[in-house]
């Protein structure tokens, strides 16, 4: 693996807020505490005992439960900026981490938000304006329109000038969230309107674009760095074409069997839309390459998921690169300086059940959790054993990176990284990683954006497993530690109690509230009844009472992890019942119609 040596730790920031979850708040406050900053963290009563609450020196309550009740009040996060004192804002990437005015009202309160000026997030977090801008820097955008959609007709008219398929997008969004693929005109009201409830739960806002979709594209990114004197690198790309629903399952470093001389203008032409918008901090472009040409795709104002995969070929740790820019420092590093060892590839596991190609998300109490160990093998995780996966948020369990010397070594790797990882309590994507790895398409870098939907076979990958044993507290002789968490004013506080053992191994009986959560049940299989397969929110009914469906026909549409689900029948018949309404909450299992 590549090593690069860092720069004495930043004395800039004492204190950095981190305002997200999971993972990349994790992750982030890894990097505090290693250059000596003290890292405070935010949570919703959901998250009360979450990994990243547990790994802070301090934490802040949000309140509330869903996104919009804690991480997207800005109210309740700048309340947590004044109590703790914090003089930095760390936004993750998601909820905040590319909204301007956020990254205003971190300002107003005279801290810094570490991420790129609120101007460019504007430019480029509009992917309206984006278009434009990268056309401004000389860089050729995927064909499209600049008009925000007002109208499922202006969809049929570009559709019909331009050929279909056509990509429906959040303006505001990223990610794959709030975006729509509509393959002919009739598709297109009902693609706007999904597009825009996504948009909205999960970024906010509903304004949407649309572009060309090609069908037989990879999406390869790059790496941006900049700072506020001027300085602007790229670290190379990375190949996200393994994706699922438009969104990423596997990505690596860097993008595999395209030209020199091509790779070479993507990180010029990256770089030359970061400059033109005047960007600060670590940002990624991203574009669609097809037939030997690549076109800009869109930039996100903020650190990506997969950071990690250009971390383990260049040895740059980006987290610290943002704090040391954020704190004014100019980049230590120089393009000529950046080189590019090996390949690595990161598999996200998420808590959702491939069966039969689904992906259905699948929330619950993770029983057992053990990640791979090993040379060359790294995990970023937000969660650990007894953690809850909630159905409030995104799924992502945790991160498997492996770096090889080559593509090959690199694969092996992940294989037998992928095999000794075990998880347990909620059903997870490692089923669909080893497929996809294993197939001789990846190897041979003959997949696409569409590849995973349209070539892949899941059928004989096993149903959700089965529930694990909850873990009961350590014990010292007759009495039991427990590790307690008191909220004091909304500061969350470990306080340390010992009780009598409640059984002869020494052992607690685990609550109700840590057994597994059902996870997914069919979607009818044939039966009467029109079940939900896992927690979430009832936001449309297709059908009535009285209606006529068939097998496989959907008769709602289920938003759960900020994802729209369609729930199908199970057989053909009659709609005899309807038991539930548009808001209704149902949890996994439930009944929501009867067919006869």
């Amino acid at each position: 693996m590549p090593h690069c040596d860092a720069a004495p730790p930043a004395s800039t920031f004492a204190k950095v807020l981190v305002a997200n979850r999971g993972e990349i708040a994790v992750r982030v406050i890894r990097a505090c505490r290693e250059m000596g900053v003290t890292a405070a963290a935010v949570y919703s009563d959901e998250d009360r005992g979450a990994m990243h609450v547990r790994l802070a020196d301090e934490a802040y309550c949000l309140g509330g439960a869903a996104a919009a009740e804690s991480y997207l009040r800005t109210d309740a996060i700048v309340a947590a900026i004044e109590r703790s004192g914090a003089d930095a804002v760390h936004p993750g990437y998601g909820f905040f981490s590319e909204n301007a005015d956020f990254a205003r009202a971190v300002a107003a309160q005279g801290v810094t938000f570490i991420g790129p000026p609120p101007e460019a997030i504007e430019v480029m977090g509009d992917k309206i304006s984006a278009r434009d801008a990268a056309v401004r820097a000389g860089v050729e955008p995927v064909p499209g329109t600049t008009e925000p959609i007002v109208d499922p007709a202006q969809v049929e008219a570009f559709g019909s000038a331009h050929g279909w398929p056509v990509a429906v997008k959040a303006a505001y969004g990223g990610g794959g969230r709030g975006m729509k693929v509509v393959r002919e005109s009739a598709e297109a009201a009902a693609a706007v309107e999904s597009a825009q409830r996504e948009a909205l739960a999960y970024f906010g806002r509903d304004e949407l674009y649309m572009e060309r979709y090609f069908d037989a594209a990879r999406h390869v990114e790059v790496q941006v760095l900049a700072d506020a004197h001027g300085n602007y690198v790229h670290l190379g790309t990375r190949d996200c074409s393994a994706q699922r629903r438009h969104q990423k399952l596997i990505e690596e470093a860097p993008a595999p069997q395209i030209d020199p001389g091509v790779l070479a203008a993507m990180g010029e032409a990256a770089v030359a839309v970061a400059r033109g918008c005047g960007y600060v901090n670590a940002g990624t472009v991203e574009f669609l390459y097809a037939d030997g040409a690549f076109y800009y795709l869109e930039m996100n104002t903020r650190l990506q998921v997969e950071h990690p995969v250009t971390e383990m070929v260049t040895g740059v740790d980006l987290v610290e690169q943002q704090l040391r820019v954020a704190a004014g420092e100019p980049l230590a590093l120089t393009q000529s300086g950046i080189a590019l060892d090996g390949c690595s590839i990161e598999v996200r596991v998420n808590a959702e059940d491939p069966a039969g190609g689904t992906f259905l998300p699948c929330p619950g109490l993770v029983t057992e959790l053990r990640p791979a160990q090993g040379y060359a093998t790294r995990w970023d995780g937000g969660y650990e054993a007894g953690d809850n996966v909630s159905p409030y948020y995104d799924n992502l369990v945790g991160k498997l990176v492996v770096w090889g010397r080559d593509r090959d070594i690199a694969i092996g790797r992940a294989l037998r990284a992928l095999y000794e990882t075990h998880v347990a309590g909620v059903a997870t994507t490692i089923g669909a990683a080893q497929a996809i790895l294993a197939h001789p398409d990846f190897a041979a870098v003959a997949h696409s954006t569409r590849w995973v939907e349209e070539r892949l076979d899941f059928a004989s990958l096993p149903e959700s497993p089965q529930a694990g044993t909850g873990a009961g507290a350590s014990a010292s002789g007759s009495r039991v530690h427990h590790e307690i968490e008191a909220e004091v004013d909304g500061k969350r506080f470990s306080v340390a109690l010992w009780t009598p053992q409640a059984d002869g191994d020494g052992s607690e009986r685990p609550s109700a509230s840590r057994r597994r959560a059902r996870g997914p049940s069919s979607l009818g299989g044939g039966a009467a009844e029109v079940t939900v397969p896992m927690q979430g929110t009832i936001i449309k009914l297709l059908v009535g009472v009285g209606d006529e469906v068939e097998a496989g026909q959907p008769v709602a549409v289920l938003e759960a992890m900020k994802m729209e689900n369609n729930i199908a029948a199970g057989r053909s018949g009659t709609v005899a019942e309807i038991r539930v309404k548009v808001g209704d909450s149902v949890g996994g299992g439930d009944t929501i119609a009867v067919v006869r």
